[in-house]
């Protein structure tokens, strides 16, 4: 099993900040399903220009004290006010005692980025090796920790978030911020960190009762789901080729008149493609065609006309909302069953259109689903991971999220070869993974 020798362990820590965030309902869900964890890889020989690693360490340390002074939340802790029953983001304990941002400097030896970084099967401990991990069983709890790790002919960029401080979208634009710094660029626009932007009904006592709910013996906070067996892992690249004969595959099958019909999203097309693979990956033996099965998303509130008023563009925390699709698995093993999927998932980003936070308490939405027949979708087509993330040195070669463990799990980001091209990661269970495999890959040719 690879592992990663720890060079150095250091803190980075920006101005204090005396700034109290408390959480939002939002953000209350996520206290024990707290982590998330993404790894960068950056490979000396496709054509990008590593600095030497020393000098690679010590830009990135500074940039991130220059972003950490934009982004206070992510250097502070996430503390429990017992006078109150609230949970909040403490900015000034950056400052204390062992407080800012942890920052791991590693090296792993035997470890070919080239081959981490190619292989379409991820290295599951590899990459498990190359993120840090947070603090987060008890309050106060960590919110941000960065590693990087020499490896032959490449370097990794690790980090691990609290995802009750931040949503996909807020990784991307902390990390754009970031490497901006490290380019000298400042030109990623401020962020907001008011709570208070996100109108849920009950405000404040909504959040305490959500805390009640899902976190009931603060300051302890463990885990709802322990880490499990790894499970395989794979990466497919969906081209825009591929992304448009699916499209119309599906606007050719479905039964609707062509006047109702609205073309399927690239999000739409492929998180249909998925379920319909899972589904068919564990008919019959799994799953019987009279079973539900259900498709799990989360929609980003942020700009939605069914918020008023509505939450901006640059609101930096946890910002989303649960969708849940369902079908019957005979509609999805027929003949036009990508069609059906398609209509069922476009059926759920209509209504969160609509009404983004009609699901908001997505966990309790979501505990009394049969996991062997749900397919989790996270991420987003347009998270432009690539481009984002180039620290001056060019694009990542890969990038993965690494907390993912579940079977019918999908992780989406814009892939790096542009163009409208999505990076589809999907994780499942090692005697379905080549049933999905195949399914998935015919139905992108045919």
């Amino acid at each position: 099993m690879p592992t990663a020798k720890i060079v150095e362990v250091g803190r980075v820590t920006p101005p204090p900040e005396d700034l109290v965030l408390r959480l939002s309902a939002l953000d209350a869900q996520w206290l024990t399903i707290p982590l998330i964890q993404r790894v960068l890889l950056f490979d000396d020989s496709a054509g990008g220009q590593l600095p030497p690693f020393e000098s690679l360490v010590s830009s990135l340390r500074a940039s991130l004290a220059a972003t950490l002074a934009r982004f206070p939340p992510l250097a502070g802790r996430i503390v429990f006010m017992p006078s109150t029953g609230d949970a909040a983001i403490d900015c000034s304990a950056a400052d204390s005692e062992g407080g800012g941002v942890r920052f791991v400097v590693a090296e792993m030896e035997g470890a070919d980025a080239r081959k981490l970084a190619g292989d379409t099967d991820h290295d599951v401990d590899a990459f498990k090796a190359l993120v840090p991990e947070l603090a987060v069983e008890a309050l106060p709890a960590e919110v941000l920790a960065v590693q990087v790790t020499r490896l032959e002919g490449g370097v990794a960029i690790g980090v691990a978030m609290h995802h009750a401080v931040v949503d996909g979208r807020s990784v991307w634009r902390f990390l754009e911020a970031w490497a901006s710094a490290c380019r000298g660029d400042d030109s990623v626009g401020a962020p907001t960190f008011d709570r208070a932007a996100v109108a849920l009904p009950g405000g404040e006592e909504l959040a305490r009762s959500t805390l009640r709910k899902y976190a009931p013996d603060l300051p302890l906070a463990p885990k709802m789901f322990p880490p499990g067996p790894n499970l395989p892992r794979r990466t497919f690249i969906v081209t825009a080729q591929h992304i448009h004969r699916l499209k119309q595959r599906i606007s050719n099958l479905t039964t609707s008149p062509p006047s109702a019909q609205a073309a399927p999203s690239s999000f739409v097309a492929i998180a249909a493609l998925t379920w319909v693979s899972f589904v068919r990956s564990k008919h019959p033996d799994a799953i019987s065609a009279d079973d539900d099965v259900y498709l799990f998303f989360f929609c980003d509130c942020r700009g939605r006309r069914g918020i008023d008023p509505p939450v901006g563009d640059n609101y930096f925390g946890t910002c989303i909302s649960g969708c849940l699709a369902k079908a019957t698995a005979r509609d999805l093993l027929a003949e036009g069953g990508v069609a059906a999927a398609a209509a069922a998932v476009q059926r759920e980003v209509r209504r969160a259109a609509e009404d983004p936070l009609a699901s908001w308490d997505w966990m309790d939405d979501l505990s009394w689903l049969p996991l062997d027949r749900f397919v989790n979708v996270s991420g987003s087509a347009r998270f432009p991971a690539y481009e984002a993330a180039n620290f001056g040195w060019g694009t990542p070669t890969r990038t993965e999220l690494v907390t993912m463990n579940n079977g019918g799990q999908l992780v989406l980001v814009a892939a790096k070869e542009g163009g409208g091209a999505v990076q589809a990661s999907v994780c499942m269970e090692p005697d379905r993974m080549d049933a999905f495999n195949s399914h998935f890959l015919n139905s992108l040719v045919d």
